[in-house]
Order: structure tokens, then C-alpha cells, then sequence
């Protein structure tokens, strides 16, 4: 049986990492797989025998102007798009598993015309975030918007990503809404009840929706020592520690700089990991009391540093299934999060706690009394 999944990235972030371990696995159970990527040019040596590249950098580049001019994300790329679905007639797959398709990199109109012209393959779609049903943002807590579920106009959150400067939510709405529906063996799969319930509530609520936690590798991520402590002279301090691929405001970043201000720096270190060299530097300016860290894409380097902290703190607003949530539980470290999105459902060490989102006051006192 041969097994296509198409994702922005293949192998990298979380749903790049979630995808090929899909992979893996239908390729041990003696299938023949391919990962369709397009976001990133890169791709780690271990997941290169299942890369399939849309595109280029030049496509994504240009896809991303025209988004920020025209606010029709998911249009463009139409000669990469079309080299793709020749490619993928000729692979023929019998399973096509969707992950993300936006990130700049495929035509969701040219590709859903090629799926719904092979009424013999089997499809899955797994959504990590909100994007597929509204005329515009992957999340819509933190605006409090519900227009998602009639029709979207006006969009509050055109500044977000994928950002542009006038409002085509409403034209953007109509099309995903015929473009997405009417696929004849379509599987949606969500890995949170949160998502599970916002799906059924929209126009993609025509599909059977599964859900179906995400999982990590735990043999990677498992307590490992390390000489971290050592190396940032962090002997005898309390570690709160917060992970993400891309640092932004949904994820919490001015509250770990709240917390940090809260925190007595002689008895705490906060460390984040996967800051741009600008944001460490703007986050520096705002307070001394954070340690930062590049982005890796070593996850034995990452279980090192969940290891060798103290607990985790999850302050994103709006979150599917955080994995960064089951690497560090996994690693030992217990959590902090915020009562959003499926954060709650990622929760299974016993110390982990929830509180009310963005009272950073009640995290600081949580961390204050922590036994290390």
C-alpha cells in the first residue's frame, strides 16, 4: 500500500515531527510512504528517504507577498501545486494523509480538486489548529470571535498570521467552504476534544471527526542527565523553563517576562528555548532575569533541558495538543498551563497544575512554594 502525507515541513517543529513518526510507522508495517513538504528546505537526514519537496523558497516567498497584499492565503503556488499532483498521479497513493496545508507552499483549490478526482484513495486530515474553517486565523480565542461559525466578515485578526494588509475573510470563507466540503471518504482527525468540538460546530462537521492524541518518542524523550546546570551556572536555583518553535503572543511570551520580574533571581532562573536572535534581544532589554536559547532541532539536546529544569510553564492562550507539554512531563519536568485550548488534556503527571489564563500571579506563587 503507498501512504502520501502532505505537510508544511517534514521532520522539523511539531507537526513536522508528528508526520514522520506517522511515517515511520506505516513504513515498519511494510508500506511504501512519501512526506510532501513544502515550508522548509530543510529536512533532517533520517527523514530524507520520505521527503517530497512543493515548491521551493522562491514559491513560499511569493505566495507570502501575496498573502500580505491580497489576504487569499492557500491561492497561490499554482505551478508548484500542479507539478505536485503530477508527481503524486504517478505515486498513486491509496492513502492521502493531510497535516497542515497552509504555510505558504500548496494551492488548496488546485489540491482538493486532484483529491476529490480520486474518489479510490482514502483521505485523512489531521488538523492542528483552527485555519481550515474560518475566512482567515488559525485561532480565534483570544479575539473572542465566533463568526467562524456562521460566516466570517470584518476579521478582527487580520494582522495575525497569515497576516495581510486588507480583509478577504468573507470571500476567503465562502471558498474553503466549498473548496474543503463534498470530498466522498474524507476522515477528520483532531488531536484535542477542544478541536474535536469546534469542528463539529463548523462547516467541516459534515466529515466523521476522530480524535487522536498526539505522541512523543519516548525513548528520546525520557529523564536524561546532563552537565546544563553546570554550564549556566544554575547550581541550586529553581528552573521555570518554556519551549516553543515560534515565540508569539498567543504563546505567552510577555507573561514569562511578567513571571521573571516576579521571581527572585536569586533563588530562580527562567530559561526560554527557540527565540529569535531578536526577540532574545528585545526580551533581554525587558528584563536580565531570562536566559535564553537558539531553537533546536536536537530533541536529545531538548530532553537534557527539560530534564535538567524544574517545571515547565505553558502560557499559550490558544493551543491544540501541545507536545512541548508531553516532552517535558515526559522528561520528568512537571507543568504550569494555562486552562486554554487542549492544554488541560496533555496533563498527566500528578504535580502538573492548570490555572486561569494569563493570571500569572497565581503561576508565581505555584513556583514560589515548589519543592524541587
Amino acid at each position: 500500500m503507498r501512504v502520501l502525507f502532505v505537510n508544511e515541513v517534514c521532520g522539523t517543529g511539531s507537526t513536522g515531527k508528528i508526520t514522520c513518526g506517522l511515517a515511520e510507522k506505516y513504513e515498519r508495517e511494510g508500506h511504501e510512504v512519501r512526506v510532501a513538504y513544502g515550508r522548509s528546505s530543510f529536512v533532517p537526514e533520517k527523514y530524507k528517504r520520505f521527503a517530497v519537496r512543493i515548491g521551493s523558497m522562491k514559491d513560499v516567498y511569493i505566495h507570502a507577498i501575496m498573502t500580505r497584499l491580497t489576504d487569499k492565503h492557500g491561492f497561490y503556488s499554482g505551478h508548484a501545486t500542479r507539478n505536485f499532483i503530477a508527481w503524486a498521479n504517478d505515486y498513486n497513493p491509496d492513502i492521502l494523509w493531510l497535516h497542515n496545508i497552509h504555510g505558504y507552499y500548496v494551492n488548496i483549490e488546485m489540491l482538493f480538486q486532484w483529491i476529490k478526482s480520486q474518489p479510490q484513495m482514502r483521505v485523512y486530515w489531521t488538523l492542528h489548529d483552527c485555519w481550515s474553517f474560518t475566512g482567515h486565523c488559525a485561532y480565534f480565542t483570544m479575539a473572542g470571535c465566533e463568526k467562524w461559525k456562521t460566516h466570517c466578515h470584518e476579521c478582527p485578526q487580520r494582522n495575525t498570521y497569515p497576516a495581510s494588509l486588507i480583509d478577504n475573510s468573507m470571500r476567503n470563507y465562502d471558498d474553503k467552504r466549498r473548496i474543503f466540503t463534498g470530498v466522498k471518504d474524507m476522515t477528520i482527525i483532531t488531536p484535542s476534544e477542544w478541536l474535536a468540538g469546534l469542528v463539529k460546530q463548523s462547516f467541516l462537521g459534515e466529515y466523521p471527526v476522530e480524535v487522536r492524541h498526539n505522541t512523543i518518542d519516548t525513548e528520546i524523550f525520557r529523564p536524561t542527565p546532563s552537565d546544563f546546570r553546570e554550564k549556566y551556572n544554575l547550581m541550586g536555583k529553581i528552573i521555570v523553563l518554556g519551549v516553543a518553535s515560534i515565540w508569539e503572543k498567543r504563546k505567552g511570551l510577555e507573561d514569562f517576562v511578567r513571571l521573571s520580574g516576579m521571581l527572585d533571581p536569586e533563588k530562580f532562573a527562567v530559561i526560554l528555548v527557540g527565540l529569535t536572535p531578536e526577540l532574545s534581544r528585545q526580551t533581554r532589554q525587558q528584563t536580565g532575569n531570562i536566559i535564553t536559547i537558539p531553537r533546536t532541532n536536537s530533541p536529545q539536546d531538548l530532553a537534557k533541558i527539560y530534564t535538567a529544569s524544574d517545571v515547565f510553564f505553558l502560557p499559550s492562550y490558544e493551543e491544540n495538543y501541545p507536545t512541548v507539554s508531553l516532552e517535558a512531563q515526559a522528561c520528568g519536568t512537571p507543568v504550569i498551563a494555562y486552562d486554554s485550548g487542549g492544554n488541560s488534556e496533555t496533563l498527566s503527571d500528578s504535580r502538573s497544575r492548570l490555572v486561569k489564563a494569563g493570571d500569572v500571579e497565581a503561576v508565581k506563587e505555584i513556583v514560589e512554594r515548589w519543592k524541587p
